[in-house]
């Protein structure tokens, strides 16, 4: 831990820290996977922006900045003053419904989760300081406070170094450290990983 861990603060991702999470996004060109705002597992389908002659509505800061005004998107975002500098992504399967190797994880789930962790993503001048685990922690205080529940996540298998761009997801040794337990594989480098948290 480094002297400037003990300032993150973690505040849910809301209309009051909208533009706090939007810088966030401008500073990394829209937040990964071609600019989606962090819209990516809203949609059951993965249709590129990038493929796309004019970006979708959904892929834009309207379309999240949609979600956010109705309360179907929710995050921890973790603050290092007035600046957002993480988030990590939850929702229930029904708000955040497009996860990779959908076909094969209906296929093999015995029930479905309250919750999932779909995304994580840190400022790159933060990484390496904790944050990720700062945000994980914040998305599991945040369901406890909405009543809790079974909560999943879907890590990669492996604490193989890939690029940052692929760590979207984190690694099972992260989660493994927050709690959860591992459940099943997922794709070929991916795991269902479950915890289950009370209501606070």
């Amino acid at each position: 831990m480094t002297d400037t861990d003990t300032a993150f603060v973690v505040r849910p991702l809301d209309t009051t820290t909208w533009e706090a999470f939007v810088a966030l996004c401008d500073r990394h060109g829209g937040g990964g996977f071609g600019g989606c705002y962090c819209t990516w597992f809203h949609r059951e389908s993965h249709s590129s922006p990038e493929s796309q002659p004019e970006r979708p509505a959904e892929f834009t800061k309207e379309f999240k900045h949609d979600l956010v005004t109705a309360g179907e998107a929710h995050a921890a975002l973790v603050f290092d003053g007035d600046r957002a500098v993480g988030w990590a992504q939850f929702g229930s399967p029904d708000e955040l419904p497009g996860i990779y190797h959908r076909k094969q994880y209906l296929e093999t789930a015995a029930s479905l989760p309250d919750y999932r962790i779909t995304c994580v993503f840190v400022d790159r001048e933060y990484r390496g300081r904790g944050v990720a685990r700062v945000a994980i922690a914040g998305a599991l205080g945040l369901i406890a406070e909405a009543g809790g529940g079974v909560v999943e996540s879907y890590p990669r298998d492996d604490d193989k170094r890939v690029a940052s761009s692929f760590l979207y997801s984190m690694t099972r040794r992260v989660f493994e450290d927050a709690g959860f337990e591992y459940d099943r594989p997922k794709g070929t480098v991916n795991c269902v990983m479950r915890t289950t948290i009370a209501a606070r």
